[in-house]
């Protein structure tokens, strides 16, 4: 009689197929429908403690559910030309993510810049000289349609420079439970850098708008996964009020350097705030509509949400969902790393950042005990409007043992981070949730 094989399950699909079996299965906790706290038994208690490696002070505060954070960093680094240090999600197309440790920057390194590509780059040898690339600017509503070489654009057009942050719609996918088809990123497809460019309005001005023009689009040089010339792997855009504003660019540098190959390389389109899937990479034409842009990945469910709140797991129709548009408030801890171990007598600094897409953030606030409390950060102002702002605070621990830093931050009109996943959408889109870090008090 042969021995029945048994399956080995990691963490992460345990919680991923049903978080609250997961802490009923790993811990014996039990979990409150309406607080969302969990209850762990003393047994239960004692297998984390075991695991963790120390004492839990506010154990009885860590909602139920949720993967403690000394155990949710188990990805692995892997290496791109020009990058270091991501995390690989897919190869075909190519995305990858950064580590929250290595975007302390205040503004991010090219090498920590994330990777999100829908199609296959252009083979940069086929680039050859940037400065003869070409951008075509049309559309039913461009009066004067034209092309500028990359050269043409820098001589005739006023350069700028801003620093804008760019986010994934789908940053944050791998919380949401049931799971969202897609690339699983956790908080990395994040990062703000310093653009440089010019104005897009001031090209779409010198081509001459109709007063019928509602949207732009864009199309870029890279190809679809099929191979077949005649399909767009992306092709996103943004009505004329974003495509008007002053940091809205048509960019070729990245913090004074050339823009690197895997984030578009030589010309990109930057619309701060939104959707990073609104800035396209390669980029080879843009046009002026009458109408919402209907290019690849325009319409639901892609880059789209439901329209009032929908129960985990519901099927949406996509003319009950609604394009994403300005990105939810949002906040990292940078510094230190997840996992580090620090003197109970010494103060505890800790450093971020926070953004909030259209509109800046007004306050940030830190919490040692799972949320139950929170501590006001000191928030700096940031660089420019659409650019991410730097966040500092000094904490104290009350005894030896294992404890989370949560962060939340709350944008100009109020709205805050929630604690835990937010409401749940069919493609993974938005999740703002606290970020965390665990610390081991010694």
């Amino acid at each position: 009689m042969s021995e029945r094989k048994q399956k080995t399950v990691g963490i992460h699909e345990l919680y991923r197929k049903n978080p609250r079996e997961a802490d009923k299965l790993l811990w014996g906790r039990e979990v409150d429908s309406g607080t969302r706290r969990g209850f762990l038994k003393k047994s239960g208690l004692a297998a984390m403690v075991a695991f963790i490696g120390s004492s839990i002070p506010f154990a009885s505060k860590m909602p139920g559910g949720l993967i403690p954070a000394a155990m949710a960093d188990a990805s692995v680094a892997f290496g791109i030309d020009g990058k270091e240090g991501l995390r690989i999600l897919n190869d075909r197309p190519i995305n990858a993510e950064t580590p929250p440790h290595l975007l302390d920057d205040d503004l991010t390194p090219a090498k920590h810049f994330f990777v999100r590509n829908n199609g296959i780059p252009p083979d940069l040898e086929s680039i050859g000289d940037p400065g003869k690339w070409v951008l075509e600017v049309a559309g039913e509503s461009c009066l004067k349609p034209k092309k500028y070489t990359l050269a043409e654009l820098k001589r005739k057009f006023k350069h700028y420079s801003y620093a804008l942050t760019l986010e994934c719609g789908g940053n944050g996918r791998s919380e949401f439970d049931p799971p969202a088809k897609g690339n699983q990123w956790s908080t990395g497809a994040v990062g703000c850098a310093q653009w440089t460019g010019v104005r897009l309005k001031d090209v779409l001005e010198d081509c001459g708008i109709s007063d019928d023009a509602v949207y732009i689009g864009y199309y870029g040089a890279d190809a679809h996964l099929t191979g077949n010339p005649s399909k767009q792997s992306i092709s996103r855009g943004v009505p004329m009020s974003k495509a008007l504003e002053d940091e809205s660019l048509i960019a070729w540098g990245f913090n004074d350097e050339e823009i690197p190959f895997q984030n578009g390389y030589p010309l990109r389109l930057v619309t701060g705030g939104w959707p990073a899937s609104t800035c396209g990479k390669w980029l080879k034409k843009i046009v002026i509509r009458n109408q919402v842009h209907n290019g690849a990945k325009m319409a639901a469910p892609s880059y789209s949400v439901p329209n009032r709140p929908v129960a985990p797991g519901a099927k949406v129709a996509n003319e009950d969902m609604h394009t994403i548009e300005s990105m939810p408030v949002k906040s990292l801890v940078t510094s230190p790393k997840s996992g580090v171990t620090h003197p109970l007598k010494e103060s505890f600094s800790c450093r971020g950042h926070a953004w909030a897409g259209d509109l800046s953030v007004e306050r940030v606030k830190v919490s040692i005990d799972f949320g139950a409390t929170w501590q006001l950060a000191d928030l700096k102002k940031p660089i420019n409007r659409l650019a991410w702002q730097r966040w500092r605070a000094e904490l104290s621990f009350p005894q030896p043992g294992y404890y989370e830093v949560w962060v939340k931050a709350t944008d100009s009109q109020g709205r805050s981070q929630p604690t835990i996943v937010p409401g749940w959408n069919p493609k993974g889109y938005l999740n703002n949730a606290c970020h965390r870090i665990a610390v081991q008090v010694v």
